[in-house]
């Protein structure tokens, strides 16, 4: 899920840059409800089966944990931002909505990024 989103958003990044503000939003709407399909099933997926071991060992353990913290740090800031930001586009107040969205959207790509990194550091 973190893969299409991060799809999403750097397509629906293009498409603003373009003018293509129908494609644009589409795509803003998929980036957030792939998000929110991953944080559900990322949700009951822990409560259900514990936390993933890190077995890595060396430099690699180094890397993988700066990673993770980062990624967990930001993911916290990321809901809220996002809100905010998909909250003044709907009510049409975009001048406000791009102030948010300078922060909003590369808090989010790094957020989904690194996710799918965490899960190819977790499965190597």
């Amino acid at each position: 899920m973190n893969f299409c989103t991060t799809v999403f958003l750097v397509s629906g990044y293009l498409a603003i840059k373009n003018g293509l503000k129908d494609r644009h939003k589409k795509l803003m709407i998929s980036a957030m409800v792939s998000s929110a399909i991953f944080l559900i099933s990322y949700l009951l997926y822990h409560h259900y089966h514990g936390d993933s071991k890190y077995i890595g060992v060396g430099l690699i353990r180094i890397v993988y944990f700066a990673i993770l913290i980062t990624h967990i740090l930001l993911s916290m800031v990321q809901v809220p931002l996002i809100l905010i930001t998909f909250y003044h586009a709907v009510k049409g107040n975009f001048v406000t909505h791009r102030k948010w969205a300078v922060w909003t959207f590369p808090i989010w790509l790094y957020v989904s990024v690194t996710g799918v990194a965490i899960f190819f550091f977790l499965k190597a």
